[in-house]
C-alpha cells in the first residue's frame, strides 16, 4: 500500500479521534510496584481539580490502610459500595450503575487491573471503565506496570512470580494520558520496613518473595519504557492527526528499504541489530513500481526477505510508486522513522558510474532522517541488484515491433499530407505514433518509437531529403526539441498508462473481494459457507483448495475444490498445527515445510474456527506476497462469516431453547389445574367405595365406578393430546396412511361424546357414496374429535351440533357446525393458537379437556396430511360455528 502524504492528516488517526468524541477521558497513574503513592498522587491530583471547580467523585479507593491515603480521602464525596453474595460470603465492589446515575465530571477509581467477584456485570474492572468512558464520564485510574499483559512473562522472569490479573496493552494505549509515578527502590523498601505499605507481617513476606531491589530496579525501568512508549504513540497519534511533518525525534524508530538485491537479507539483519541496540520498533518496506513486475526468481528472493523481516519482529509493508527515495522519505515521515537503513551492492566502475544511487537520492533529499548504508561485495553469479532493476518488467520484442509499425503508419500518413500541410506540422503524426506506443505497449517502446521517429522524420521529411544531413542550424534545433518532447511526452504517457494499469487491478481486486463478501453473506451454514469459499478461492489463486473446520477437539474436512474425500496424516498434522498454534504452516513456512500444502488459520480474535489450506505442488511456484495478503484478507472474510452464521445459529437456538421454556411453563401451569380436577374426582370415588363400599348399594358403586371410568378416559385423551403436541412440535408426527373410510371415523368420535353424556343432540348427514381417503386413522379420528369435543364444552344442552362432510374432485371436506352462541371476534383470529382458552360457555375452548391444544393439535394433524381447517362464526349470518377440515384424497403431505 502507499503511504500516506505528510502533509494530509491520516484517516485512521482522524477516525481514532472521532470515535473519541463523546467518550470520557482516560487518566491512569502508573507505577512499578505497589506503595510507590499511585492512589496517593492521583488524590492530591484530584484535590486540584476540586480546587478548580470541577465536580470530583470517588467511586472506589482502596487505601490498604495507609494512614495518609486515608487522610487524602477526607473532603471527597465518596459512593457507597455495592454488596454481592459469593459463597455464602458479602464482597463488596464498586457500583457501577450508582456512578452512571450519579455520572460525575470526573471519577477516581483505583486498582484498573481488579479482577470483580462474580456475578458483577464485567469480569474486570477495566471493562467497568469502558463502559463509565462510553457513558461521556472521566475516570482517573492506576495501574502497576506487572499488570500489563504484554510484560506479564517478562514479570513473571524477573520476580519468579505470575500476575494473574492483567490488562490489554490495547486498552492501556486507548488512554488519553499516563502519569509515570516514580519512586527510588530504597525509599520503597525503607517505606516497606516503616509498615507504611504492608502490615509487618505481610511486608516481611513481600520483602522475600517480590520487593527484591533488583527486582524493583527492573521494574521501575520497565515502568519508564513502557511510559516513555506511550508517549511516543501518543506524539505519532497527534502528527497523524494534525498533519505535522515529521519527524520529531521523541523515540527512536527504523526503517529498512528491501528489494530482491542480495543485500536485502543484510539490510535486514541490520536493521534488526539497531533495533534491538536501541530498544526501538522498526519496519521493512518495499516499493513496487506502478507496471512493473518481477520475474518469478525475484519476486521468490523478495519473499523471502520479507518473511525473514517478520520472522524477526519487523512491520512489513508494501509501497507503492514511480519514484522510490520520494516515496519511502513521504512514508518515513508519516511513521515518524528516524533512522533508514538501506542496502547497495558495489560492483565495478562503469556500473558504479551509470547506476543511479538510491541512498545518494534519500540523502540529498532529506536532513532530518539518519541513512544507514548497507554495503556488500556484487558477485557475478548474483542476480543484478540495487533498486534501479527492482520491479523492472522484462523487455519483450514484440511491442517494439508493434511501435515500429505505428511509426511506420505514421511515415505513410506523412507522405500522404506533405502537399496539404507545411513540414513541421507533420511532427505531430509522429508525435502520435509515439503517444499511441506509450498508452499500449509501455514507456521503453514508445522510447524506441521516438528516436525512430527522429531519425525517419529527418531522412524523408528535412532538407535535403533521403540523408541525414540537416543543411540549416535551426532545423537541428527543432529536431532536438522534437525528441526531447517525444520522449518525455513518451514517459509521461507510460507512467499514466502503468498507473492506470494498477488502479483497474486494485478495482479488480476490490470487486473480486467485494464478490466474496457478497456471496459469503448470503449462506448461513458452515458447510456452505466452506464450500463457497474453497470454490473463491480455488478460483482466485487457481488452485486446490481445502477448507477445514473444528469439529470437537480437531478438524473435519468440510469442503474442498477441486472435491477431495480425505487428507493425509502428515497434512493434517501441518493443518491441526496451524489451527493451534495461529501460524501458517505446511509448505514455503518455517513448520513442516515438506508438507505440500499452505495453510491458514482461520480466526476470529482468540477464537479458533478452523484453517484453509492451498495446494503447492513441485511444479508449482510459491505463493507470492501478493496471493498471501489476498488469501489473508479472504480467510478472515471466511472467518467473519463463519462467526455470523455460528451466532446467527446461536440466536436460533436461544430463541428455541426460550421458547420452549416459555411453552413448558405454560404447559405446566395449564395442566397441573386440569390435571387436578379429574384426580380429585376420582380419589374421591375410590376412597368412597374402599371406605363405604360395604353400606353403599349395586347402584351407587356402579356411579363410582362410572365416575372413575369417565374421569380416567378425560385424563387419557388428555395424554394424548399433550403427547400430540409434543410430537408435533418436534417434528417427530408419522403419519400411518391407509385407506380410510371418514363416515366410520365419524361414527366412532359421535358414539365417544353420547358415552361421555355429551347433552347437545349430533347429527350426522354424510353420503353413502362418499370417497376413501388416504389418511392414518387414529390421528384422523383426534383431530376430527377435538373439534367435535370443542363444540360439547362451549355450547348448552339445547345446541345442535351437525357433521356433515362433501366430496370434492381432489379432496373431501368435513364440517362441524353448531349453533351456539358463536366464537367471539377477539377469539377468532387466535383460535387454533396453543393455549387460548374461554371463560365460559360463550367462548372457544378447545377439545383437549381445558389444556388449551386441542384445536391446536386438530391444526398440526391436517397439515401434517397436507389439508387444512379454518373456521366461520357466524354461520351465514346466524348464530354458531363450523369448523371446516379439508382431508386430500391422495398423500397430500408437504
Amino acid at each position: 500500500m502507499s503511504g500516506e502524504p505528510a502533509t494530509r492528516a491520516s484517516p485512521d488517526a482522524l477516525l481514532a479521534l472521532a470515535k473519541k468524541e463523546g467518550r470520557g477521558h482516560l487518566k491512569i497513574f502508573l507505577g512499578a510496584a505497589p506503595g510507590v503513592g499511585k492512589t496517593y498522587a492521583m488524590l492530591a491530583a484530584a484535590r486540584s481539580e476540586i480546587a478548580g471547580g470541577r465536580n470530583v467523585v470517588v467511586g472506589l479507593v482502596e487505601t490498604h490502610g495507609r494512614r495518609e491515603t486515608d487522610q487524602m480521602l477526607d473532603g471527597f464525596e465518596v459512593l457507597a459500595r455495592k454488596p454481592i453474595v459469593y459463597r455464602n460470603q458479602v464482597m463488596h465492589e464498586f457500583d457501577l450503575d450508582a456512578a452512571r446515575a450519579r455520572k460525575p465530571g470526573l471519577l477516581l477509581v483505583d486498582e484498573y487491573a481488579h479482577t470483580n467477584v462474580p456475578g458483577s456485570r464485567h469480569p474486570k474492572r477495566w471493562q467497568d471503565i469502558d463502559e463509565l468512558l462510553r457513558a461521556g464520564i472521566d475516570v482517573w485510574t492506576t495501574l502497576n506496570i506487572q499488570h500489563l499483559e504484554s510484560l506479564n512473562d517478562v514479570v513473571q522472569k524477573i520476580s519468579k512470580v505470575r500476575v494473574r490479573e492483567t490488562v490489554p496493552d490495547k486498552v492501556f494505549d486507548q488512554a488519553d494520558e499516563v502519569v509515570l509515578v516514580d519512586f527510588p527502590p530504597d525509599e520503597l523498601l525503607k517505606r516497606l520496613a516503616e509498615g507504611k505499605v504492608y502490615v509487618q507481617d505481610t511486608a516481611a513476606r513481600a520483602v522475600e518473595n517480590f520487593f527484591k531491589p533488583q527486582n524493583l530496579t527492573a521494574l521501575r525501568e520497565l515502568a519508564m519504557r513502557r511510559a516513555a512508549e506511550r508517549v511516543d504513540a501518543s506524539l505519532i497519534e497527534r502528527m497523524q492527526a494534525q498533519a505535522i511533518d515529521g519527524p520529531w525525534a521523541a523515540g527512536e524508530r527504523i526503517l529498512a528499504c528491501i528489494g530482491p538485491d542480495p543485500v536485502s537479507p543484510t539490510v535486514v539483519r541490520t536493521a534488526k541489530r539497531l533495533a534491538d541496540l536501541m530498544d526501538a520498533p522498526w519496519i521493512a518496506v518495499t516499493v513496487e513500481r506502478p507496471g512493473a513486475s518481477l520475474n518469478s526468481a525475484a519476486r521468490q528472493r523478495l519473499d523471502e526477505v520479507m518473511k525473514l523481516a517478520e520472522s524477526l519482529g519487523a512491520e512489513t509493508q508494501t509501497l507503492t510508486g514511480a519514484d522510490l527515495p520520494a516515496e519511502l522519505l513521504r512514508f518515513a515521515k508519516f511513521e515518524n522513522v528516524t533512522q533508514i537503513v538501506v542496502g547497495r551492492s558495489r560492483g565495478g566502475f562503469f556500473s558504479e558510474l551509470l547506476r543511479r544511487s538510491l541512498p545518494y537520492e534519500l540523502v540529498r533529499r532529506t536532513q532530518d532522517i539518519a541513512i544507514h548504508l548497507v554495503t556488500r561485495e556484487s558477485d557475478v553469479s548474483e542476480p543484478a541488484s540495487g533498486w534501479l532493476l527492482h520491479n523492472r518488467s522484462p523487455l519483450r520484442p514484440l511491442p517494439f515491433v508493434y511501435a515500429t509499425l505505428t511509426v511506420a503508419a505514421a511515415l505513410a500518413v506523412s507522405k500522404v499530407l506533405t502537399e496539404l500541410m507545411p513540414i513541421p506540422n507533420l511532427s505531430m503524426v509522429f508525435m502520435l505514433s509515439v503517444l499511441v506506443s506509450a498508452i499500449n505497449f509501455g514507456v521503453w517502446p514508445a522510447i524506441y518509437a521516438s528516436v525512430l521517429s527522429f531519425f525517419i522524420y529527418n531522412f524523408f521529411f528535412i532538407p535535403p531529403l533521403y540523408n541525414f544531413t540537416i543543411a540549416e542550424p535551426y532545423e537541428l534545433l527543432a529536431l532536438v526539441i522534437f525528441l526531447v518532447v517525444a520522449i518525455v511526452t513518451s514517459a509521461m504517457a507510460g507512467r499514466v498508462r502503468d498507473q492506470a494499469r494498477v488502479s483497474a487491478g486494485r478495482v479488480r481486486a476490490m470487486r473480486r473481494l467485494y464478490e466474496f463478501t457478497r456471496r459469503l453473506s448470503g449462506l448461513a451454514t458452515r458447510d456452505g459457507i466452506a464450500e463457497g469459499a474453497a470454490g473463491e478461492i480455488h478460483a482466485s489463486l487457481a488452485r486446490p483448495v481445502v477448507v477445514l473446520l473444528a469439529e470437537g477437539d480437531g478438524l473435519a474436512l468440510t469442503a474442498a475444490w477441486p472435491p477431495e474425500d480425505a487428507l493425509d496424516t502428515a497434512t493434517m498434522t501441518a493443518a491441526r498445527w496451524a489451527y493451534n498454534h495461529a501460524e501458517p504452516a505446511g509448505a514455503d513456512t518455517g513448520t513442516l515445510p515438506i508438507i505440500p500444502w499452505y495453510f491458514v488459520p482461520l480466526r476470529i480474535g482468540d477464537k479458533a474456527l478452523g484453517v484453509i489450506g492451498v495446494a503447492k505442488d513441485k511444479d508449482t511456484p510459491p505463493l507470492d506476497s501478493e496471493a498471501r495478503t489476498l488469501l489473508d484478507t479472504l480467510s478472515e472474510q471466511t472467518a467473519a462469516a463463519l462467526e455470523r452464521a455460528a451466532l446467527a445459529s446461536e440466536m436460533v437456538s436461544a430463541r428455541t431453547a426460550t421458547e420452549t421454556e416459555r411453552v413448558r411453563n405454560t404447559l405446566l401451569a395449564s395442566v397441573s389445574h386440569d390435571f387436578r380436577t379429574p384426580l380429585s374426582s376420582i380419589l374421591g370415588a375410590a376412597t368412597s367405595l374402599l371406605s363405604y363400599g360395604d353400606k353403599i348399594g349395586a347402584a351407587a358403586k356402579t356411579d363410582l365406578l362410572g365416575q372413575i371410568k369417565q374421569e380416567t378416559e378425560g385424563l387419557d385423551e388428555m395424554v394424548r393430546n399433550l403427547l400430540a403436541i409434543t410430537r408435533i412440535d418436534s417434528g417427530a408426527l408419522e403419519l400411518r396412511r391407509d385407506w380410510i373410510d371418514l363416515r366410520e371415523i365419524v361414527e366412532r368420535v359421535a358414539s365417544a361424546a353420547r358415552r361421555r353424556s355429551a347433552p347437545q343432540r349430533i347429527d350426522i348427514t354424510m353420503p353413502p357414496d362418499l370417497p376413501l381417503v388416504r389418511a392414518d386413522a387414529a390421528l384422523a379420528e383426534q383431530a376430527i374429535g377435538n373439534v367435535v369435543a370443542n363444540a360439547i364444552v362451549h355450547t348448552s344442552k339445547e345446541t345442535h351440533i351437525v357433521i356433515d362432510a362433501q366430496s370434492g374432485l381432489s379432496d373431501i371436506t368435513v364440517r362441524v357446525t353448531d349453533n351456539g352462541p358463536g366464537i367471539g371476534s377477539d377469539i377468532l383470529p387466535h383460535v387454533f393458537n396453543r393455549f387460548v382458552r374461554g371463560n365460559g360457555a360463550d367462548d372457544v375452548h378447545d377439545g383437549g379437556e381445558g389444556t388449551g391444544l386441542g384445536l391446536a393439535i386438530a391444526r398440526g394433524i391436517m397439515e401434517a396430511h397436507g389439508g387444512s381447517i379454518t373456521v366461520d362464526s357466524p354461520v351465514e349470518g346466524q348464530p354458531g360455528a363450523r369448523f371446516v377440515m379439508v382431508f386430500p384424497r391422495e398423500d397430500g403431505a408437504t
